[in-house]
């Protein structure tokens, strides 16, 4: 666990279900998608075996006992090279908590990780209305403009 400012920052692994899925009420709750997160999680055992699974990383903002913020990424392992990237599929903070670096911890213990797996990237997702994740996202990063298609499985 690494400390930042008045939270701590955890990396979650298999014994941590029950503080992943408060994790997963609090991206329901910052996301404004409550029914999507919490309302068909998965069992304990699915859960333990995907904070287990070393390709999925989940870390979450603690102040207390209390979630503030996290996030969910994928290690992908490359075909083409040995190495891998990773790719930021979620990150949320409390909205009485944004503002306050918690975002920027998550993705600088990220770097820690990807760092000692041997990624050579993170990347992220932003959709463009969503201006705070934007400037976050900027500040950080270098902007790619691309195109997401989502492929019907029907």
């Amino acid at each position: 666990m690494s400390r930042a400012r008045d939270f701590s920052i955890h990396a979650l692994g298999g014994k941590d279900v029950e503080l992943f899925r408060k994790l997963l009420t609090l991206m329901g709750s910052a996301f404004d998608e409550v029914d999507t997160y919490t309302s068909a999680q998965p069992r304990t055992a699915y859960l333990r075996k995907l904070l287990d699974s070393g390709q999925f990383i989940a870390l979450a903002a603690l102040e207390g006992e209390s979630v503030i913020g996290g996030l969910a990424a994928y290690e992908l392992v490359k075909f083409e090279r040995e190495r891998s990237e990773i790719y930021i599929y979620d990150l949320a903070v409390a909205s009485e908590h944004r503002r306050k670096g918690v975002a920027t911890a998550l993705i600088e213990q990220l770097k820690a990780i990807a760092l000692a797996r041997g990624a050579y990237v993170i990347y992220v997702q932003a959709d463009p209305p969503d201006e705070p994740a934007v400037a976050l996202y900027t500040k950080l990063g270098t902007r790619e403009d691309v195109f997401h298609f989502d492929i019907s499985l029907t």
